[in-house]
């Protein structure tokens, strides 16, 4: 498809160099006419938007100039690398991805149960239709989701037929390999869990342990939730501490529909997850978990909207943020209730801790109401580790560092004893109790 641009908006094509840039750099091969299509209808998006600023209210604590000065180079080749230490237990089946790449001999996609289907897009038979799911979640123009579009080769696709129930946890790994330059991956996940069906997935970002570099992973992620569907999303990013991981969770729910998304967060220098839900049908239920865990200079930012739009609907979210040494977390969180949507039931928090007198938290909780028979709560708390705390398990023998270490995992246990993979809470409870840099003001 060609996009047709008037002579009054020719001027803006390639408005920003930089993304025209990454542009020409990630643009693949042709493919499919229906891929192909879709591609550069994304293209043209991109040549016409700009790299957000702090001049842009969505972004004004998150500065990208840094993200600017690297050139980014795509590494099409499949790097060997060793997952041995990533593979969750619980999960039989997964899709690994490294740099963008599909690993076949790393994934495990055997004896699935029937009515699911767990593959990369280029695996799909024609028969699997996908075209309707793909890139059609709402805001699909915003500049980075685009790009990502724009520059898709592949995608981990995950399909529930109706009134089928996924015991076993799917999980979606994405291992980044830092070569001689620095390479620019665009993960794609397409996870569709049709009427009456339930289905657990995690979706995991990480690096090898002797990798370190800078590398820049530019993540989209669109889930559809049928009618009295269930789904219960895992997502974890632990990029190494040089990257840029830039985030999208696009959720689309239907009438009855449960979604659950447990977040964690911890790896980057700049990191930003946008999540969405888009309410569709009346009843839905919608359960946001979140931690962000940052020290050094890193920047972690969380930027949610839930749009509730039919009656009945219920959502609740806590999102807690361990920030210490200079780190500094942002949380922006909105909730939108118009009036049709009567009857809804929405609360919303944002707990924050700070190890640091350097530490910053930027939190901003929304509420925007226009119908009249609702209940909704929102709120946030700034606080610092207590120092009566702190004395109190010192008088019971602990010492001074291991108090402190106690409170701080009291305080993210909340949310990672919710997610309902076992190994994975030991593997986050360890990464709090890991990092040093977090039990001691600096």
């Amino acid at each position: 498809m060609t996009m047709q641009v008037s002579p009054s908006v020719a001027s803006l094509v390639d408005r920003d160099a930089f993304l025209t840039g990454l542009l020409q750099e990630v643009t693949p091969a042709q493919s499919a006419d229906w891929l192909q299509e879709l591609r550069q209808g994304a293209a043209h998006w991109v040549r016409h938007a700009v790299i957000p600023n702090t001049r842009d209210e969505e972004w004004r604590f998150t500065d990208l100039s840094a993200l600017r000065q690297v050139q980014f180079r795509v590494d099409r080749k499949l790097t060997a690398v060793d997952i041995s230490g990533l593979i969750l237990p619980e999960a039989v089946h997964r899709l690994v991805f490294v740099n963008g790449v599909y690993a076949p001999e790393l994934s495990a996609v055997a004896d699935l149960p029937a009515g699911v289907t767990v593959s990369n897009l280029a695996g799909l038979s024609e028969s699997e239709n996908i075209k309707k799911y793909l890139a059609q979640a709402e805001n699909s123009q915003e500049v980075f989701t685009a790009l990502n579009t724009a520059g898709m080769t592949d995608a981990a696709v995950v399909l529930v037929a109706k009134n089928v129930v996924v015991e076993s946890p799917i999980q979606l790994l994405f291992v980044s390999v830092v070569g001689e330059n620095a390479v620019i991956s665009q993960p794609r996940c397409l996870v569709v869990a049709e009427t009456g069906s339930s289905i657990g997935f995690v979706e995991d970002y990480v690096t090898t342990p002797e990798t370190e570099g800078v590398y820049f992973t530019n993540a989209v992620t669109e889930i559809w939730v049928g009618e009295n569907a269930e789904v219960t999303h895992t997502r974890i990013e632990r990029d190494g501490l040089e990257a840029f991981h830039v985030g999208k969770t696009a959720v689309t729910q239907a009438r009855d529909s449960r979604y659950t998304c447990h977040a964690f967060s911890c790896g980057g220098k700049l990191s930003r997850h946008n999540l969405e839900i888009f309410q569709t049908g009346e009843q839905t239920q919608t359960t946001l978990n979140g931690l962000t865990m940052i020290s050094g200079k890193q920047l972690a930012d969380t930027h949610s909207a839930i749009a509730l739009n039919h009656p009945h609907g219920s959502s609740k979210q806590l999102h807690k943020c361990i920030v210490g040494d200079r780190a500094h977390a942002v949380f922006n969180g909105k909730v939108f209730v118009p009036k049709p949507a009567q009857l809804t039931d929405a609360g919303q928090l944002n707990r924050n801790l700070l190890l640091s007198p350097k530490a910053r938290i930027d939190t901003k909780p929304q509420l925007e109401i226009t119908a009249d028979n609702v209940k909704c709560a929102h709120g946030a708390t700034v606080s610092q580790l207590e120092d009566d705390e702190i004395f109190y398990l010192q008088s019971r023998g602990i010492n001074e560092t291991d108090a402190r270490k106690l409170l701080i995992n009291a305080f993210a246990a909340e949310i990672i004893h919710q997610i309902p993979v076992a190994s994975l809470q030991n593997n986050l409870l360890n990464t709090v109790n890991s990092l040093k840099s977090l039990s001691s003001d600096s």
